[in-house]
C-alpha cells in the first residue's frame, strides 16, 4: 500500500499451513513474488519480494481461515487501503486468542479512523479510505500491537499504540526490523 515501495524478504518459511496471508494478499491484488524456494531443517523456506500494489476487497472464509488465523490483524489493516469491501467470515477462533482479537482489531482500527465493523465470526472492513491516525491500545497482544504498528507506517498522522513492547513475545527484534525497512523504503 506503500506508494513506490519493494520490499525483500530473506528466508521466509513457506510451509502451506502458514502462507494464507500471502494467498488473501495476493487475491487483493498484491505484487508478491516467491523466489529461491529451499528446505532448511526440513521445512520449505524462501526469498519474497513485495511490490507496491493497489488493493482490492475481498471475501476471505471457508478453508482459507486457520492458513491465516493469526494474520487477520495485518490483513485488516490492508483492507483498509483496498477499493471496496473486504468481508472475513468463519474467524470465529479468534475470539479465544490472546484477546478477541475480532473485537480488538475492530476496535483498535476504528479508533484509527477505518471504516471497519465487527461480526459475530469476523468482520467487514469498507477499505479505500486509508488510515487516519491516533492512538491505539495493544490489549497485551502481540500481533495487534504489530498490525497497528504496520498501520502506522501508511497512516495520514502518527500512531501511537500503549503497552507495544507486547511484540517482543513473538519477535523480540520487531522495532528495530520495522524501523529498518521504513528507513531504507
Amino acid at each position: 500500500v506503500h506508494p513506490d515501495a519493494e520490499l525483500h524478504l530473506i528466508g521466509v518459511g513457506v510451509n502451506s499451513t502458514r502462507t494464507g496471508i500471502i494467498d488473501v494478499l495476493r487475491a487483493m491484488g498484491a505484487d508478491i513474488a516467491i523466489e529461491e524456494e529451499r528446505q532448511v531443517a526440513g521445512e520449505p523456506v524462501a526469498d519474497i519480494v513485495v511490490r507496491s500494489a493497489s488493493l482490492r476487497g475481498v471475501t476471505i472464509d471457508g478453508d482459507i481461515i486457520p492458513r491465516l488465523i493469526d494474520e487477520v490483524p495485518a490483513i485488516a489493516v490492508a483492507a483498509a487501503h483496498a477499493a471496496g469491501r473486504t468481508e472475513i467470515r468463519g474467524a470465529s477462533e479468534l475470539i479465544v486468542k490472546e484477546s478477541n482479537r475480532v473485537a480488538t482489531t475492530v476496535s483498535e482500527l476504528a479508533r484509527l479512523g477505518v471504516r471497519i465493523s465487527e461480526r459475530d465470526d469476523g468482520m467487514t472492513i469498507e477499505g479505500g479510505a486509508g488510515i487516519a491516525g491516533g492512538e491505539a491500545r495493544s490489549h497485551g497482544d502481540h500481533r495487534l500491537a504489530m498490525a497497528l504498528a504496520v498501520a502506522g507506517l501508511s497512516a495520514a498522522s502518527d500512531v501511537t499504540i500503549d503497552d507495544a513492547d507486547v511484540v517482543a513475545i513473538s519477535y523480540p527484534g520487531f522495532w528495530e526490523r520495522l524501523a529498518q525497512m521504513h528507513a531504507d523504503g
